[in-house]
């Protein structure tokens, strides 16, 4: 009998500390699931992908009238948000793509857009924090200026014009959806990599004759962002670029540049989105130039926001 209770308590303390280990090692995952967690907390992040097609086909009898065409356009947009105590540190990426083709026509650019930005913050106050920014604003292919007779001139390309601009100064953010960056000192790089663009866009787009870089130093940018759901299928988003260079400083020599997105959502991955920017750089043209697209395709979005 005393030989049955010894054996008893043996196994029960054996259970008991197989069942103390196995808690313990529970305790110490909940733990480390728990700090890896909140580690993934510190950055949010945001990716969305697009694909748009266009087509019309007339026969040659069609008494409409009509040109057979093909349209293709293409984004790829991302973020990546990090927020840890007073630091912070946002990352966009926006990428667009887009060509036609209509009978009798050489193949031309409808969208083309590259923009990179990357910003690093410190909090100061609950709206209020000191910035430093870079950002970076080009396209991907050749542009030209298509005449009556038939020919066209090249009026861009790769890094032709290539605007590198970095700012630092404060920035006000109410809220999620609005925040103004005020940049008093904001030197910005221009680049023309092509020589051949001087034959076509006397101004070279601020760069002198022989040059293949502008530096302005002593500048102010004004960066504005709004991204809002108004319901849940459409969305505004909108981007305004202010730049002043001092020692140039006059009412006309004031770069002003707003895009616009307006996205609504049919189904989860059909969107009809319009877009349409609005540009004035006397070093460009002394008028206002606009664009706008329409597009219907489908369009992936994932992200990490809780």
């Amino acid at each position: 009998m005393k030989k049955f209770f010894l054996n008893a308590l043996l196994l029960g303390f054996s259970a008991a500390t197989l069942m103390a280990q196995e808690e313990e090692q529970d305790i110490a995952q909940d733990v480390l699931a728990d700090t890896v967690a909140r580690d993934t907390t510190y950055w949010q992040s945001e990716f969305s992908a697009g694909l748009n097609f266009n087509q019309a086909g007339f026969s040659s009898n069609w008494k409409a009238g009509g040109v057979n065409s093909v349209a293709f356009g293409s984004i790829i947009a991302g973020k990546a948000l990090y927020q840890k105590d007073r630091v912070t540190w946002d990352n966009e990426l926006e990428l667009l793509f887009g060509i036609v083709r209509n009978e009798g026509e050489q193949t031309r650019k409808s969208n083309d857009r590259i923009f990179l930005d990357t910003k690093l913050g410190y909090s100061l106050s609950r709206s209020w924090s000191a910035f430093f920014s870079l950002n970076f604003l080009s396209q991907f292919a050749e542009g030209y200026e298509y005449n009556a007779d038939g020919t066209r001139s090249l009026i861009s390309d790769f890094m032709a014009p290539g605007f590198l601009t970095s700012s630092l100064g404060l920035e006000f953010k109410p809220s999620q959806e609005f925040s103004l960056r005020i940049g008093p000192f904001s030197p910005r790089f221009t680049f023309v990599n092509n020589p051949d663009i001087i034959n076509n866009v006397p101004t070279n787009y601020g760069v002198h004759e022989g040059e293949s870089v502008r530096m302005e130093w002593l500048a102010m940018q004004l960066f504005a962002n709004f991204d809002k759901n108004i319901t849940d299928n459409f969305n505004i988003k909108s981007r305004y670029m202010m730049y002043a260079n001092y020692e140039t400083l006059a009412w006309d020599t004031i770069d002003h540049r707003l895009d616009v997105t307006l996205t609504a959502k049919i189904t989860d991955f059909i969107n009809v989105t319009l877009t349409s920017i609005s540009l004035y750089d006397i070093d460009q043209d002394p008028g206002i130039q606009y664009s706008q697209a329409l597009a219907l395709g489908i369009l992936y979005k994932v992200n990490n926001k809780k």
